[in-house]
């Protein structure tokens, strides 16, 4: 049997910018997705920690130690430049090999959204 688990999650990051206009997805600095094992076209769920929204969409690349986490498209009527957000990703596995998985974890600080040394 296959279950759905977490497979990667960006723990309390700061939107920094939000455009109605884009096709659509999550632009993430593309240093918390190789920290949080997130890879571009990946499915994510955002996670509003200031509305309680949940939204899925999809991961575009930023430019590298930009901070930016830009929710693209319609998901920009979801959250505002500065809500901070949980982005998750998830992955399907073998019942008794998900027992023993261990997700990526990242923790930036959400004030730059960047990793502490």
């Amino acid at each position: 049997m296959q279950i759905q688990v977490v497979k990667s999650k960006i723990h309390r990051v700061k939107i920094t910018q939000a455009d109605l206009n884009y096709i659509g997805s999550i632009t993430i600095d593309e240093v918390l997705m190789e920290a949080s094992n997130l890879i571009e076209g990946e499915k994510v769920q955002i996670v509003n920690i200031n509305n309680g929204e949940r939204i899925e969409t999809y991961v575009i690349k930023g430019e590298k130690n930009s901070g930016v986490i830009c929710l693209n498209g319609p998901a920009a009527r979801r959250c505002a430049p500065g809500d901070i957000v949980i982005i998750i990703g998830y992955g399907y596995m073998d019942f008794e090999a998900a027992k023993k998985f261990k997700p990526t974890l990242c923790f930036p600080n959400e004030e730059t959204n960047r990793l502490e040394d």
